[in-house]
């Protein structure tokens, strides 16, 4: 099918509701695999620079989840303009032109690629480390894990996956409420030692302001994939409508949900982060321990929820590495990367740009084995490589959401409710700044180099944007892709 050629998604069947739209975007957003691992590194248990806001984590949840909110608003607005945008580089682009749009595009598909590179070893450590510890289980190696993953990702990426079946859907949701249920459960065991003024004070971080910023750059990380309702335009009924407020749905029910398990989390050891920190690969499993353990739970609960987590990581990591093939196809056929990259299997999927992704992640494999760098003392490798790869991908998407909202003055300028446009990308601006801050601000190595990583992206993309030009879209439908992979996708 030729380019220029342009077909509807959804066809003339059943167009999805409002429930529908923030169903895929709260599924995708993996809330349960990020407030499980990502809680250390606000927290600072993890972090390689020793900052984090310590058990004012859900006050960096809280400040992050604002902001966030009002990059959504900006976002739902767009898709009032923008139908069936498929990345936030076409709104970059629209409000701050071709060659930085150009730059973000390469800024955001890897900096999502990156992070799922650190995923991957992650969730095979999760499950080597998991069997090893519950069942005495230790026959397959964390590198037979890894490559188990990587030929997972790649049949789902050769043979298609659709990311908004029911069946996906209700996974989410039941891990979502089992991991709700049990955090409110330890929070009414804590009982009269609740002090909810404790987790939102700045002073409780141990580094002040400094330690609550640098938590924020993972706080914003655990927010990713919100925008995933602006994708599906084609596909709802009443996309005006019903896009903009999925989105804001979907980023109020995930901050609701963060405040209650982060929370639970710090509370739960008494707000004392040396106890945590005995635990501080997966603070919540420790919680669902058994009582003689320490924990709130038992056996049976503590493997309920590290099946539910490594479950939703595997949904994470898949969508991550769709949209990543996705992202690379998309910048190939606007001719910003090497046109070969827009080939598509004979099933109707992106076959080059798919093999881009995975060369990508085996990076993190090799890198993985290659213990001495990144190395955090303490902690198994596959976590300190997960912890940089978030570091990176973190910044990068703090860093895409900042441009989003600078962007909205020019590109967003006819709107009526222009006003409400202008404070909410001044509050995001503000925001996203903040994490960009303290992302960088007298970070020691490793971690720096993530930000030398993500200087070194943007400018080379920048640089790149002006040498070539490529083509200008209104629209990311996918086309050449059959209709089943036209999305949603985690974007």
């Amino acid at each position: 099918m030729a380019i220029s050629e342009k077909q509807m998604l959804g066809g003339s069947g059943r167009k999805l509701s409002l429930v529908d739209v923030v169903a895929q975007s709260v599924g995708l957003l993996g809330p349960v695999f990020s407030i499980a691992f990502l809680v250390p590194l606000i927290v600072g248990l993890i972090s390689v620079t020793g900052k984090g806001a310590g058990v004012a984590a859900p006050l960096a949840i809280l400040i992050a989840g604002i902001g966030i909110l009002c990059v959504a608003w900006i976002i739902g607005a767009y898709a009032r303009k923008i139908h069936a945008a498929g990345a936030l580089y076409d709104y970059v682009t629209d409000g701050l032109g071709t060659k930085i749009g150009g730059a973000a595009g390469w800024l955001y598909y890897l900096g999502i690629t990156v992070l799922g590179g650190g995923l991957l070893v992650l969730i095979a450590g999760t499950i080597h480390d998991t069997l090893a510890a519950e069942f005495g289980f230790e026959g397959i190696p964390i590198l037979a894990w890894e490559i188990i993953l990587l030929i997972l990702v790649g049949v789902v990426m050769f043979f298609g996956v659709a990311l908004s079946t029911r069946a996906q859907l209700i996974l989410a949701f039941v891990s979502i409420l089992t991991v709700l249920i049990f955090a409110i459960y330890v929070i009414a065991q804590v009982g009269g030692k609740n002090d909810v003024g404790q987790a939102f004070s700045v002073s409780s971080a141990p580094d002040g302001w400094s330690g609550l910023l640098f938590g924020m750059v993972y706080a914003v990380l655990i927010f990713t994939g919100f925008e995933t309702a602006a994708n599906l335009g084609e596909e709802t009924a009443n996309p005006k409508r019903h896009i903009p407020r999925a989105v804001i749905l979907s980023v109020v029910l995930v901050i609701a949900f963060y405040l209650i398990v982060s929370y639970a989390q710090v509370a739960g050891y008494g707000f004392n982060l040396d106890a945590m920190g005995l635990n501080a690969a997966a603070p919540l499993f420790g919680l669902a321990a058994p009582v003689e353990a320490g924990g709130y739970g038992g056996v049976w609960i503590a493997r309920l929820l590290e099946l539910v987590v490594v479950l939703d990581m595997l949904a994470v990591l898949i969508g991550i590495a769709v949209a990543g093939s996705r992202g690379v196809f998309a910048m190939a056929r606007d001719e910003r990367l090497p046109r070969g990259l827009s080939k598509v299997s004979r099933r109707g999927t992106p076959l080059n740009a798919g093999i881009v992704v995975l060369v990508i992640f085996a990076v993190f494999v090799i890198i993985n084995e290659w213990t001495e760098l990144f190395a955090i003392p303490d902690f198994p490798h596959y976590f300190a490589v997960f912890s940089w790869g978030s570091s990176f991908g973190g910044l990068a998407l703090a860093s895409i959401y900042l441009l989003v909202c600078i962007g909205a003055f020019r590109g967003l300028r006819g709107s009526s409710k222009y006003g409400l446009i202008v404070v909410t990308a001044i509050v995001g601006i503000v925001i996203t700044a903040a994490a960009v801050f303290g992302a960088v601000y007298q970070v020691p190595a490793p971690t720096i180099y993530a930000v030398y990583g993500v200087a070194i992206v943007f400018i080379l993309g920048l640089i790149l944007a002006f040498i070539v030009k490529g083509s200008v879209r209104t629209t990311t439908t996918f086309d050449e892709l059959r209709a089943s992979e036209q999305g949603p996708q985690k974007l």
